[in-house]
């Protein structure tokens, strides 16, 4: 279902996109991106219903001899993420959270460090997050905390929020515009902004792509 929806979203977004735009699906960054030292400016709008590099070695013998343990690990999934590039460049990103993004500590830590590292980088994020568990996580929140943004209410999923990278501040770094929206079980979903640029945006319509996948996901 995840799969569908995010190819559903990529075929809504191309027919939306300006000329010179280009949508896309690709694999998420391996390397997340840790908090960045001081804070975000941040632009708040209204929400209507919610108030030194290692010299290198020459090999030795002990270099070849056997280590103490060597083992499997398990690796974090990587769902593809939905892009939007311009010039080869990326500008906005659709993020669809899955189960698996936040089903263990590790997973939460990886996937909100993303999710925060594509706003540090100047890439606008579109997240969209319809699954309730873990109870009381929310990687709205995370990215609040995360980059010191204040005043915040809570928003735990469903929800999708949405956010726009913008000019830089008077104080230093950029102003960060935020669209919030709790999403409700049994009702439509919403459109929600991605934006491309500054002044540039398109609405994404989540409700006919999600119907579009749940039908070919034998949902319907």
């Amino acid at each position: 279902m995840h799969l569908f929806w995010m190819t559903e979203l990529a075929r809504h977004l191309r027919g939306r996109l300006p000329i010179g735009f280009r949508a896309y699906l690709g694999p998420g960054p391996a390397v997340a991106v840790g908090s960045p030292p001081g804070r975000p400016a941040v632009r708040s709008h209204p929400i209507e219903g919610h108030l030194d590099p290692a010299e290198t070695l020459p090999a030795t013998p002990d270099s070849q001899v056997e280590p103490d343990v060597e083992v499997a690990v398990m690796a974090l999934e990587t769902p593809p993420t939905l892009y939007v590039e311009r010039s080869g460049r990326i500008v906005a990103a659709v993020e669809l959270v899955s189960p698996r993004n936040k089903d263990r500590p590790e997973a939460r830590t990886n996937y909100l460090n993303r999710y925060a590292g594509y706003l540090i980088g100047g890439v606008h994020l579109l997240l969209v997050d319809v699954h309730p568990r873990p109870a009381e996580f929310s990687f709205a929140d995370g990215i609040a905390r995360t980059l010191g943004i204040p005043n915040q209410p809570s928003l735990l999923p469903p929800m999708a929020v949405s956010y726009r990278v913008g000019e830089p501040a008077a104080a230093g770094g950029r102003f960060l515009a935020i669209w919030r929206k709790r999403l409700v079980a049994g009702t439509a979903l919403p459109a929600m902004r991605l934006s491309l640029d500054i002044e540039r945006a398109v609405d994404v319509d989540l409700e006919a792509p999600y119907m579009h996948a749940a039908a070919d996901a034998y949902l319907a």
